[in-house]
């Protein structure tokens, strides 16, 4: 019954106090994590072809059940090969133009164009990489249904494996085995020219 009959958008009033002393307890007490994450406040990983930014439980401690990478490919660089040993990779393509080509069994593999809007699927544990077939970055965020992002590079795999194995089985040479980094790069650049 006291309800004005006109709705008050601005008017003048008595200036509130401070929030500590506004707060109204919750019945259900406080939240015990935050469900906010500054992605972009967090230090990525660069490498020379670009940046990862990566937000799973291990720094998001509510995200138990979704992971994920945002990922920067620079002009000339790409997301080197990779797979996923815990789960399928659902990837949302933010800005940039991209291809992507996943490696399944007995050789077989597809090459996919991506742009602005798009998405992307990987199986689990297939290899795939991603290059940015542009003038401008690349941008995506690949996503996982698990607590934990987890990622095996090729180049690494292969740098820590040893040689004899390698050169048995793929009697690649010193060449290729001299160049692969035992440290993780999870971009790379593979053209100069940009």
């Amino acid at each position: 019954a006291r309800i004005p009959d006109k709705q008050r958008y601005i008017f003048q009033a008595k200036v509130p106090g401070p929030l500590e002393n506004q707060k109204v307890p919750d019945p259900y007490g406080t939240v015990p994590k935050s469900f906010a994450y500054r992605l972009f406040a967090q230090t990525p990983i660069v490498t020379p072809g670009g940046t990862v930014r990566i937000v799973d439980s291990s720094n998001f401690p509510i995200s138990t059940t979704i992971a994920a990478a945002l990922v920067e490919v620079k002009p000339g660089g790409m997301r080197e090969m990779h797979w996923h040993p815990n789960n399928d990779e659902w990837q949302y393509y933010i800005s940039g133009t991209g291809r992507m080509t996943v490696f399944a069994a007995n050789g077989t593999a597809r090459t996919f164009n991506y742009r602005a809007g798009d998405v992307g699927y990987v199986p689990f544990a297939m290899g795939h990489y991603i290059q940015n077939t542009g003038s401008e970055s690349l941008w995506f965020l690949e996503i996982f249904k698990s607590s934990r992002f987890a990622d095996i590079s090729l180049n690494q795999w292969m740098a820590l494996t040893p040689r004899e194995l390698i050169d048995e089985h793929l009697h690649v040479g010193p060449e290729l085995m001299n160049a692969l980094r035992k440290e993780k790069w999870p971009v790379v650049q593979y053209r100069t020219d940009r």
